[in-house]
């Protein structure tokens, strides 16, 4: 299986968009620099996260390849479904995979996200309101839930 690799300077940061053939399998801040070796699909990945980031998209059409356990897949799914511009909390993601004493493991499964953004785990805060927990950092996942706020035109957090 081939691989390749792009990148796509954000307001937030780099972005690294790896993927094979046909899938999106990673799309991660803070990674070492690699060398570009594009392909179809990460120019697709990138044209669409510009696009997000300039208020222009709202949601992704991007063949997306988990990589992890079935839970985490499960998690992960699970992820897919958290509208633009709304959030859940880590209970309400337990719930809707069925599972709902699994908080804390919903909380590391989306620790382990491997797609962000596309495969939105920064939607998942705090039973309280809190911002919890994000790979990318607190600071991102604040910048990215108000911008999704604000394109939806719904109230800031």
């Amino acid at each position: 299986m081939s691989l390749f690799y792009d990148t796509l300077d954000t307001p937030i940061g780099v972005l690294m968009i790896e993927a094979d053939n046909e899938h999106v399998l990673k799309i991660l801040f803070d990674q070492d620099e690699v060398a570009a070796n594009p392909n179809a699909l990460t120019e697709k990945c990138k044209v669409q996260l510009q696009e997000y980031f300039e208020g222009k998209r709202t949601d992704f059409d991007l063949p997306v390849k988990f990589q992890g356990t079935v839970f985490q897949e499960r998690v992960w799914q699970a992820l897919l479904h958290v509208p633009f511009g709304e959030t859940a909390t880590y209970a309400e993601q337990a719930g809707k995979i069925h599972n709902p004493k699994a908080v804390r493991a919903v909380g590391a499964a989306n620790g382990q996200n491997k797609i962000n953004i596309v495969v939105p785990c920064h939607r998942i805060i705090g039973n309280n309101g809190s911002l919890t927990g994000y790979g990318g950092g607190i600071d991102r996942k604040q910048w990215l839930l108000e911008h999704e706020q604000k394109v939806a035109g719904k109230i800031l957090l």
